[in-house]
């Protein structure tokens, strides 16, 4: 079973973590890997190669090429991140804004939006992913904080 029960600068991790675990982690971590390789393999790959109706799809956006590569490095990014325990919570809030950009091209730019409910539901389980890894989220931004606080004291004390 994948559950975090190290210490975090001589903090326990939040029990609320330790309470996720059992059938809740399994299906994090299922939704997670599936997460990871629809996005990865089908959607950052054709867009970072140029394969497929990407090239199309992004003229249609209006955007430029650039965005393209923009969203597949995002898409990319975010697939590796969730297959990393203490990023996944991250990894899975920016996926859901990406999907939830991508929810809204479908529906408002791109005529026909037929990818609306596939980029709707994947945001919807990044949602969930972002819900069940808070508690690691949570442990990993105040780690971020103490040391950028810590590095701001270090600076105005020499």
């Amino acid at each position: 079973m994948l559950t975090m029960s190290t210490r975090s600068k001589g903090n326990e991790i939040d029990s609320a973590t330790q309470a996720r675990g059992g059938p809740l982690n399994a299906l994090l971590w299922v939704a997670q890997v599936g997460v990871a390789a629809y996005l990865g393999i089908w959607h950052a790959v054709p867009k970072l190669i140029g394969s497929g109706s990407q090239p199309e799809m992004f003229d249609a956006i209006g955007l430029g090429q650039w965005f393209r590569y923009f969203v597949g490095v995002l898409e990319l990014a975010g697939s590796i991140g969730l297959l990393i325990p203490p990023l996944a919570g991250l990894a899975a809030l920016g996926l859901a804004g990406v999907m939830v950009g991508a929810t809204f091209t479908n529906l408002f730019v791109i005529p026909g939006g037929y990818w609306a409910g596939v980029t709707a539901g994947l945001c919807a389980v990044c949602c969930f992913i972002a819900w069940g890894r808070w508690p690691q989220t949570r442990s990993l931004i105040k780690g971020l904080t103490a040391k950028t606080t810590s590095s701001r004291r270090r600076s105005v004390t020499t």
